[in-house]
């Protein structure tokens, strides 16, 4: 049986930067020992499979380790796809039903948005080894319902932070996210997010870190709408706006490979 697979790099429009994600179109269910062996085959931080029900699309998404719960980059590549590749008009809304509800994605020109659930942090005592393995003074430590969140002084820390990943990977949650205010004024904050526990040491751009990310920074600046730049070496840039308990990220996206699995 053979079936359709993309690789996509997203939140970016130049190809090999961004986040690269594989999406697989399933024309029946498959088995989800098939599926992580597929990610793991593929060994991106992100495989998403995408399987059509019911005038939707049921969305799972598998790194090389784990299934995950929510994931941005990856339903930003799916949707990108749907519409690529003809099974979406440029006008239809994207309906995925995933482990995190209804998610859905809508298209405006090269830009998509993706309406996702909010995420924010409450603040929480410093966990063993966080601290440790980034080797920081943090402003702040919080908790998401995915990820340890940690504020620092300035986004140079952000960019040369070398994290000791072996530390990092004792820490049982999906991922550590770490955030300052940009100098740049071209963006409102940057970040970077580690998920070595999951295994992906440097995911290189976290669309639902930014459902995390989004309420923090706004209760920090005081504003709705941001421009962000996760500054790993890839690189990438998410739109983030508030709507109430929802959190809009935007981004564009390129295909760079299509092909076909043969088992």
């Amino acid at each position: 049986m053979k079936t359709t697979i993309f690789q996509v790099d997203a939140f970016t429009h130049d190809p090999f930067r961004g986040n690269p994600a594989a999406v697989c179109i399933l024309d029946s269910p498959r088995p989800d020992a098939w599926m992580l062996a597929v990610a793991r085959e593929m060994n991106l931080s992100e495989t998403a499979f995408l399987l059509p029900e019911e005038g939707a699309y049921r969305l799972r998404w598998f790194t090389p380790a784990v299934e995950e719960k929510l994931c941005g980059h990856a339903t930003l590549a799916s949707a990108h796809v749907l519409w690529e590749s003809g099974k979406l008009k440029p006008g239809e809304t994207a309906l995925f039903n995933t482990l995190s509800g209804v998610l859905t994605a809508s298209k405006f020109g090269s830009l998509i948005e993706l309406n996702f659930p909010s995420t924010p942090p409450e603040p929480v005592e410093t966990p063993p080894f966080l601290l440790d393995a980034l080797g920081v003074s943090p402003l702040y430590v919080g908790k998401s319902p995915f990820d340890y969140l940690v504020e620092v002084a300035d986004d140079e820390i952000v960019r040369n932070l070398h994290p000791n990943m072996t530390l990092l990977r004792e820490i049982d949650i999906r991922g550590i996210i770490i955030t300052s205010v940009s100098t740049n004024p071209k963006y409102d904050f940057i970040s970077r997010f580690f998920a070595p526990h999951d295994g992906i040491d440097e995911d290189p751009v976290t669309g639902s870190a930014h459902c995390c990310l989004g309420p923090y920074w706004n209760e920090k600046l005081g504003k709705t709408s941001f421009k962000a730049y996760q500054a790993s070496p890839r690189g990438g840039i998410v739109a983030v706006r508030l709507e109430g308990n929802r959190i809009i990220l935007g981004g564009e996206a390129v295909t760079v490979m299509g092909g076909e699995l043969y088992y």
